[in-house]
């Protein structure tokens, strides 16, 4: 397994429509597809990259500098999907596996020793 890049950041917010704006208006980020998935959000591009994905909650995610972080997730696009999911059983990690067909790929979701979600992103056709 090799990590190629950093594939997206995926932010929780409690006011959807407002960061799409900002985003596209103080960052330039466009509106891009985003799978139809149960629960609001947003994925937003730089060209044809998808960079950003939102979150919209209910509950207050948090604002700031002051406040803890509050990303979800950050994740890897990755080769070597067998050999990366041998490592994380011979390791004995906790993960889960799940198939995105809309998108192409299979991400391997992991906890580091602090608790931030990660994932791994392979394209199921490697």
């Amino acid at each position: 397994m090799q990590i190629e890049k950093l594939d997206h950041v995926n932010l929780r917010t409690a006011q959807l429509d407002a960061m799409v704006t900002w985003y596209r208006e103080v960052l330039g980020l466009s509106e891009g597809y985003r799978p139809d998935f149960a629960f609001p959000g947003a994925w937003l591009c730089a060209g044809d990259t998808v960079m950003l994905h939102l979150i919209g909650v209910a509950d207050a995610p948090g604002a700031g500098s002051e406040q803890p972080l509050k990303m979800e997730h950050f994740a890897f696009r990755a080769s070597g999907a067998s050999a990366f999911e041998q490592r994380l059983q011979e390791r004995g990690e906790t993960y889960r596996r799940s198939e995105i067909a809309a998108t192409g790929t299979v991400a391997y979701n992991l906890w580091d020793l602090d608790g931030n979600h990660i994932h791994v992103d392979f394209y199921t056709d490697e």
